[in-house]
């Protein structure tokens, strides 16, 4: 069950990013440029997930268990610290450069652009480097 949920939920969200344009590099990067034909229609998808997500997380929050059973796990941490700045910084860098942050970038692996499998291979990179790090800092 915990599968298939997996999959609708995974279909459901690349179908969104695909809907809203969020895979297309260009659109992303014309939401960034403030200075120059600023597009603010990713803007607004992000306000519309948003608004949409507020209800079931209010609602998660006040769970211990998922609907499949499983203990849930929110995050917990309010402050921002240096480690969630410099993380957001990095992101955002990269989100610039590229045009596509995470999720779009998995949904674009198969498109045959060998720009995305580089972008995957140095975020995959990046998420190993961090858990060796954070296995460091835990010792």
């Amino acid at each position: 069950m915990r599968g298939l949920s997996a999959l609708i939920c995974g279909v459901v969200f690349g179908l969104g990013l695909l809907l809203a344009g969020m895979v297309n590099p260009t659109k992303v990067l014309g939401f960034l440029d403030l200075a120059g034909h600023w597009d603010p229609s990713l803007g607004l998808v992000m306000v519309g997930a948003i608004g949409a997500a507020l209800l079931p997380m209010r609602w998660s929050s006040k769970r211990t268990r998922s609907m499949l059973g499983l203990p849930m796990r929110l995050p917990t941490a309010r402050a921002l610290d240096r480690r969630l700045v410099g993380g957001s910084l990095v992101f955002g860098v990269g989100w610039g450069i590229a045009g596509v942050c995470p999720g779009p970038a998995v949904a674009l692996v198969l498109s045959g652009h060998w720009q995305i499998l580089v972008f995957v291979f140095a975020m995959l990179a990046g998420m190993a480097i961090f858990n060796l790090l954070e296995s460091r800092r835990a010792r």
